[in-house]
Order: C-alpha cells, then structure tokens, then sequence
C-alpha cells in the first residue's frame, strides 16, 4: 500500500469521525450552525486526501489542477453569495437547487470516470457504481430544477401531464434507461449505452417531478434530497471516497424517513404523490365548496385586548409568515407578552410552508427559543386548555375538514386542533384558499375571528397595542 494512500485512509478516518460529530450537532438548533461548519471542515478534508492520492499514484496535470482550483473558488463565491442573499421565501427553492447541483456533481464525476477509464476502475462495481450515479445523479439535477422552477413561479404544469398519458412517457422512458443501464453493465464501457442512460434518466426526473403541484412539495424536496444522497454514495465508490459514501448513505437513509414522516403528516403515500399528481388537483370532488357567509373580523386592538387576559397562547405559523418576512417582529409580540407572565408555544405541523422545517429555520432565525417549538403530536392536547391561539398564514393544516368531512381531499390528514382553544385568531391577507383549493371551516366557528392584513403590518400593530396597554414594561 502507498504512503499516499494511506495518507488518503487516515484523512477520511479523520474526516468521518467530523461528520458524525458534525450530524450530531444538527440535532439542536444551537449546535446546528457549528455543526454545519464542521461537516464542511469534514468534507473539504476529504477532497484533500483524495487529490493527496491520485497526486501520490500518477500525479495530477496543470490543466487539472487549474480546472479544480476554478471550480473550487467559482463554486465557494456562488454559495456564499446565495447564503447571504437568499431570502427565507425562497429557501425552498434554495434546497431543491442544493439537491440538484449535488445530483448533477454526482453526474459528473460518474461520467467523468466513465469517459476516461484510467480516471477509476473498470469492474463490474465500478460500473455498477457509475451506472447508479449516472441514472440517480440525473433524476435528481433535473428533477430538482423542475421542483425549483415550480416553486418559483417560473413553470406550470401542462394540462397532458395531468392525463394518465404521462404514465405511459414515464414508464417508456424508464424502459430506455434500464436498457441503457443493462448495456452499459454488459460491455463495461460505451459512450452510446451511457449517455442514452443520461438522457432518459434526466427526462425521467423531468416527467415524474413536472406533474406534482404545490402541496406535495414538502414530500419531493425531501425525497430529491434522499436521490442526492444516493447519488453521492454511489459516486463514492465510483472515485473511491470512504466518506462519500458514508455522507451519502446518511442522507440517503434520513431522505427517506423524512419523506415518509412527510407522507404520515399528510396522510398520503408516497406512490399516490409521485403518481397521483398534485393534492390540490384532486379537490374538485367535493368537501368544503362554496362561498364564506359566517366570518367575523376584528383589529388589532381587539385581538391585543384578548391577548392582554391570556394565561397560555399558541402560535402556529404557516408560510403566509414567511412570504411577510414577520418572524423578527412576531418575536418581539411574544417577547411582550412573556414579560407580562404570558405562556407562550409555537405549534409546528410537518409539512407547514414549503419544505420540511420550514418553520422551524423561520422561528431560529429570529432567536424563538427551540423548547417552544412543539410537534403536533405534542401540541394538540393542549389546545382546549390554550385561551388564545394566533394562526399566521396558516391554512390547510389547521381545517376542521380533515377530521369531520368524509368528502373533502384533506380527510384524514392529521391537523392541528387550534379550533378547541377558546379563541382563534387567524391572521390573512384575504380569504384565498390554501394549496388545496378548497375553504377552511375553522374561519366560520364562533370562536374564530379573522384580522385581515399582511401579517407583518399587523403583528406590529398588535405589538403597539400590546405596549399600549402596558405590556413589555417590566
């Protein structure tokens, strides 16, 4: 064994106990932001010990240490302008390009290897390990730029794709990739077999991922996320690289029981999200139709004279609370209204706004202690002994609908039961539907009262009525 690699062993050793330590860390949100920095400590520590070895076997040349060192810095100064400027709206976006540049490096370097076989080994592993990494790589890149582009505003979904025809055009391009991939397997090498698999493979992640709409997001983003961790493990035996494919199993494996605890939260399996299309497509068929004709509203000196006789409020945030950018001034009501003795939580339903933890990164950054943030499991028995809960641009996951209406698309996804707390406020800018499309009971109950607004506005109206009252003055 060279010195190089075991130079190479060592470094990943070191590298992998970093990013056991550094996962570990993510856990709670006060270590998470260190922890991130260890895991990118851990990770550049593995591209050294592999350049160390493929330096110490045949040396590396100019052209590819300049092609590196270009990449290295084009692709460091575009993620940190893109951390610092990316707004907490389109952090769903930001995730679902994060998953497909790391399904499209995945990509590469599988194509790379396979297009220059002295680049890495040539038996049946590894070009089992390429073919696997060509087919997930591609699937992920071009189905988490679809997922982007959907999120952002920028593509809908064609009227044909909402057909069962796009079943056929997805299993036909399946067809031609695992002919591809059996081809390439065979002969071991073959330009035409590989990028067939490529072009099939990249389609494919195209028409599974173009038919699903707005709801089922949460679910994609987190199942694109497991593809790319998949992918990367199959790109780690491609190059050799113990702690690609130890980082890759992980997210992988954590991808997966992501996406089926997003699954659970909306009552919906995975196979009718991939293949059934979009929740909100579904909606038609009845539960909840109709025009509002009960809905009472208020101020926001009424809604502050409410929270003033409050012993226990609960707030659940929704992504109306992102998209006003409130969560700082949210913080200083809360902030308020703890000062006067008030018990304050915060209600989180799994798939709340537009990715999993969506809420979770909102409320960190504006410094919400994390022991109030509470799971809906967690929370729901607390609701009928609650007296005031604040709903911020919340919809779907607080309607009654889903547990009394047999007809409606939400039956039986588990909701928050914000309706049992003696008064609700909801907080909206009109009386729009949810991603679902269909009307929300709970803004007709008795005890519900709407203040209509964006949500920054009035929560610092409320925030004003609150110190007017002598709130936050201790």
């Amino acid at each position: 064994m060279s010195a190089s690699l075991i130079l190479k062993y060592a470094i990943e050793l070191v590298a992998v106990l970093l990013l056991a330590l550094g996962i570990k860390g993510l856990s709670k949100v006060r270590s998470a932001r260190g922890a991130n920095q260890l895991a990118a400590v851990a990770m550049a520590l593995a591209v050294l010990g592999l350049l160390i070895n493929y330096a110490g076997d045949g040396g590396i040349a100019a052209t590819a240490w300049i092609w590196i060192i270009a990449g290295t810095l084009a692709g460091g100064i575009l993620g940190a302008i893109t951390a610092q400027r990316v707004p907490m709206t389109s952090m769903p976006e930001t995730v679902a390009l994060f998953n497909g540049c790391g399904g499209m490096s995945s990509l590469l370097v599988a194509l790379g290897v396979a297009l220059f076989p002295e680049a890495g080994g040539s038996d049946l592993v590894a070009v089992v390990s390429i073919v696997v990494s060509v087919f997930v790589g591609a699937i992920t890149f071009t189905g988490s730029i679809v997922a982007m582009a959907k999120l952002q505003g920028w593509l809908s979904t064609p009227a044909w794709m909402q057909s069962r025809l796009r079943h056929a055009v997805n299993i036909a391009l399946a067809v031609l990739s695992l002919v591809a991939a059996v081809k390439l397997i065979a002969s071991g090498e073959g330009a035409q077999g590989l990028w067939l698999l490529v072009i099939g493979s990249g389609l494919l992640g195209i028409g599974v991922t173009l038919p699903i709409g707005g709801a089922d997001m949460p679910v994609v983003i987190s199942l694109l996320n497991s593809y790319s961790g998949v992918a990367a493990a199959a790109a780690g035996f491609v190059v050799g690289s113990q702690l690609l494919i130890v980082a890759g199993a992980m997210v992988g494996a954590a991808g997966l029981i992501l996406t089926q605890v997003m699954c659970d939260g909306m009552n919906r399996s995975l196979v009718s999200v991939l293949f059934g299309g979009a929740l909100g497509a579904t909606s038609g068929g009845g539960g909840g139709g109709g025009e509002y004709t009960n809905i009472t509203s208020c101020s926001a000196e009424e809604c502050a004279l409410t929270l003033e006789a409050a012993e226990r409020v609960i707030i659940v945030p929704g992504y109306g609370l992102a998209v006003a950018q409130a969560q700082h001034t949210l913080r200083e009501v809360t902030r308020v209204l703890e000062s006067a003795g008030i018990d304050v939580a915060y209600a989180i339903h799994p798939v709340a706004g537009r990715m999993p933890g969506h809420m979770n990164v909102l409320l960190a950054e504006a410094d919400v202690p994390y022991e109030q943030l509470k799971e809906m499991d967690q929370i729901n028995p607390e609701f009928p002994a609650t007296d005031v809960v604040l709903v911020l641009g919340a919809n779907d996951v607080v309607n009654p609908q889903a547990k009394n209406d047999s007809s409606s698309p939400l039956y039986g996804m588990p909701v928050l039961d914000v309706q049992e707390a003696r008064t609700v406020f909801v907080v909206k800018r009109g009386m729009s539907a949810g991603y679902s499309g269909i009307k929300n009971d709970l803004f007709e109950l008795a005890n519900t009262s709407m203040v209509f607004g964006d949500a920054k506005k009035v929560l610092g109206d409320l925030l004003t009525e609150l110190k007017d009252l002598g709130l936050g003055k201790k």
